[in-house]
């Protein structure tokens, strides 16, 4: 039974990295890269063990914090660019056998590069694999974006081109409607399932006999350079995806929304002031924020603003924008909830927007927790959605366009 076996998540995660420094700890949509692969392991009912291998103390220290076992280095030899993953796997089984004569059934592979994983992917392939006692492994795949029937070898002397594979009962098949062809799968770094036997007796990571289990593409993440970085992190913040996320479970927009309640700097300014020598303070804003709370007000949803700040300059804009304000609170939870409560509005049906650490106590008051793309680290953690504008940049006119298009769709 897959419930009664132990069931070890590894994690490799060096230290060195030429392409993005430090990329394992590197924050990525709020958490270490590497958070991301702990929460899978962490978070699957089948993995009884989750582990960390690097050679790298910082990533031990913060992969612990993160809940995951570290307890040991690799060894700086099997910490290089070249370094292939049998030779990891084998010195971590190795060393649990040693010294602690722990030995695993299954070994679940989690890279930290693909850290956008569906929920259940890591139970379904230890599933699978012991579904299957003949089978070796499990591997994740996803239909490849390019069939390889169509490409070619260039004869680096003679310069003509040779297929790159042939296909019996098609003499030609790069000129061949690819329907016709058969289907092929590219392989992900989601995750393999591999049995113990298969790395020490095989001393193979995959095996003779190697089970698809079938991924979503659009859960197809590598992150190898900065320009893969900013896509998945999108992804992951505007995605929509069911996936495995080191914080609480993110909310969507609700599908009715009553409210949006705006933290004024950092959110409807971009936190800066500017101060004359009376002491006069100026903000920055943007102009299309208007255009976007008139078309969320035309749906019958209501705005206001809550701010910590006193001064001329929020009403100002408030008015300017005919937003309801609040401002001079210290305690916006409380009077956050006061508020919704004294109005009788669903506390569900309110989305509350943010940028620091003294708006997250009001995101569990509401249906969904926003903040802007520069909001502070702990916001972004602890939010349910990140917009790609930054406060005063378009992100209150991001918001409301989100809000129009998922109304549009009830």
């Amino acid at each position: 039974m897959v419930d009664r076996a132990e069931i070890l998540a590894l994690i490799p995660a060096r230290g060195g990295s030429k392409g993005i420094p430090h990329k394992n700890v590197r924050e990525f949509a709020g958490f270490p890269l590497v958070a991301y692969s702990i929460a899978a392991g962490l978070q699957a009912e089948f993995v009884t063990r989750v582990i960390v291998s690097t050679d790298d103390p910082i990533i031990a220290e913060i992969s612990r914090s993160h809940g995951a076992e570290v307890p040991f280095l690799r060894p700086d030899e099997l910490a290089q660019d070249d370094t292939l993953d049998l030779p990891v796997f084998e010195h971590a089984l190795r060393w649990l056998k040693e010294h602690e004569g722990y030995v695993p059934e299954v070994v679940v592979q989690l890279r930290p590069t693909s850290p956008v994983r569906p929920r259940t992917c890591v139970d379904e392939a230890i599933h699978l694999l012991m579904a299957h006692p003949k089978a070796d492994s499990v591997r994740g795949v996803v239909p490849s974006g390019q069939n390889p029937h169509k490409m070619w070898r260039i004869d680096p002397e003679k310069g003509n081109m040779t297929p790159l594979i042939r296909v019996e009962g098609f003499p030609e098949p790069y000129n061949a409607p690819r329907q016709v062809l058969p289907q092929t799968y590219w392989q992900t770094g989601h995750i393999d399932a591999i049995r113990t036997r298969t790395i020490l007796d095989k001393g193979s990571m995959s095996g003779d006999i190697i089970l698809p289990l079938l991924i979503e593409p659009r859960y197809s993440v590598d992150i190898d350079n900065l320009n893969d970085w900013a896509r998945s992190e999108w992804l992951v913040n505007q995605g929509g995806l069911d996936m495995v996320y080191p914080g609480a479970a993110r909310r969507p927009i609700p599908q009715k929304v009553m409210m949006v309640v705006f933290d004024f700097d950092g959110v409807m300014t971009d936190n800066r002031v500017w101060v004359d020598q009376d002491g006069r303070e100026l903000v920055a804003a943007y102009r299309s924020d208007s255009l976007g709370l008139n078309e969320i007000r035309r749906l019958g949803v209501r705005t206001m603003v809550l701010s910590t700040e006193t001064n001329p300059v929020v009403a100002a804009r408030c008015q300017k924008l005919e937003l309801e304000y609040i401002q001079g609170v210290e305690d916006k939870a409380a009077v956050l909830r006061d508020f919704l409560s004294q109005q009788h509005i669903d506390a569900l049906n309110v989305i509350y927007v943010g940028n620091d650490i003294n708006d997250v106590s009001c995101f569990p008051l509401v249906g969904c927790a926003v903040v802007v793309s520069d909001a502070h680290v702990e916001a972004r953690r602890k939010a349910d959605v990140v917009l790609s504008q930054a406060g005063g940049y378009g992100a209150v006119r991001e918001l409301c366009d989100l809000i129009v298009n998922k109304l549009a769709t009830v």
